[in-house]
């Protein structure tokens, strides 16, 4: 699902599927055996599917430990689904078998993710693997010159760069092999807001640039909103609301989701400012979920049927889809209707 914010001259359906999630499951067993003896399982995701199109953004979000670097590390192969499958790519490939340079990642703290022994010439080379020498240093010129650095920084080492210089270096790298989709999982948090700025401007040129789809993993929801097509929020190994970005202004349905879009710092709503909708209590173990609805031991609105029945998630249009038994019963207001607990930080 993609939504509209932003301008194109291509249509959708004529875009390529890129990323098509189905049905994924990933549960990790735990080192440690209950008293029955048995091994417990994380059910880090439960059931997710998504798809994605050439030269759209999909943004998750949701607080720490809802299992949106999972759904990460699965999209990228780094793990394999417990069922379901991931398909990648214009002619979706089954990324259990190998990303095959499909799918690059770029993570939060770009200095632990540059080899400190290796110039940034051979950093960006890496990934292009057995290219023969020349073709290899006129694509790796290409490279520094799209993400704005000289060629004459190639022959530094990561320590001589600053934060800005190596998170471009690091998009560089993911970009040099001409993947299909580049999965950005807290790339710019660890950036001051001038540097995010620029990151996330650079992005946005490069996508227009070479049409490459991005799966963007973020707790800070002002950077997801400003480059997501489309927005999904997960909880607890599932995803509750998936909608076109700017539904994140104007027509949020799930009571996690509004809490999440009221802890946003500055929002405000017919000039008033909108009060925040804090949480009782921390989420439910990912070891033993509740029966019915994950959100339902948090929510304000919750009744028996929400905490004995579990929600389905369903098409509330097109394009936007939400897995809750009370759609829009809960929503932004100026006034303060609830009191509880802080949603763990991700604002």
């Amino acid at each position: 699902m993609t939504g509209e914010q932003k301008p194109s001259g291509i249509s959708e359906e004529r875009r390529p599927l890129v990323l098509d999630v189905r049905d994924s499951v990933k549960h990790f067993r735990m080192r440690r055996t209950s008293l029955t003896g048995k091994r417990p399982q994380v059910h880090a995701v439960d059931g997710i599917s998504v798809r994605l199109r050439a030269g759209r953004t999909l943004g998750l979000v949701g607080e720490s430990g809802c299992g949106k670097s999972t759904l990460g590390r699965l999209i990228t192969g780094l793990d394999a689904p417990t069922s379901g499958s991931v398909l990648v790519g214009a002619d979706q490939h089954d990324v259990t078998a190998g990303a095959g340079g499909k799918v690059q990642a770029v993570f939060q703290d770009p200095a632990s993710a540059l080899d400190p022994r290796m110039t940034v010439r051979a950093a960006i080379a890496e990934a292009l693997g057995g290219v023969a020498r020349p073709e290899r240093e006129r694509r790796v010129d290409e490279a520094l010159a799209a993400v704005g650095l000289p060629p004459e920084l190639g022959a530094r080492y990561p320590h001589q760069l600053s934060g800005g210089q190596q998170q471009r270096v690091c998009i560089a790298r993911a970009l040099v092999a001409g993947p299909d989709l580049i999965l950005l999982d807290e790339a710019v948090s660890s950036l001051d807001a001038s540097l995010q700025a620029q990151v996330l401007d650079l992005l946005e040129r490069l996508q227009r640039e070479t049409g490459t789809a991005y799966v963007f993993i973020s707790h800070d929801l002002r950077a997801v909103r400003r480059i997501s097509h489309a927005m999904a929020v997960m909880y607890l190994g599932q995803i509750v609301e998936e909608a076109p970005a700017e539904a994140f202004d104007r027509g949020l349905l799930h009571p996690y989701a509004v809490a999440l879009r009221s802890t946003e710092p500055g929002i405000f709503q017919g000039g008033s400012r909108i009060e925040r909708v804090v949480l009782r209590g921390e989420p439910p173990s990912a070891v033993d979920p509740p029966a019915g609805c994950r959100f339902a031991p948090r929510c304000p609105i919750a009744d028996d049927h929400c905490r004995r029945v579990a929600p389905e998630l369903v098409d509330v249009t097109t394009d936007h889809r939400v897995r809750c038994h009370k759609p829009g019963g809960l929503t932004l207001t100026t006034a303060a209707t609830t009191t509880v607990a802080d949603l763990g930080g991700e604002s």
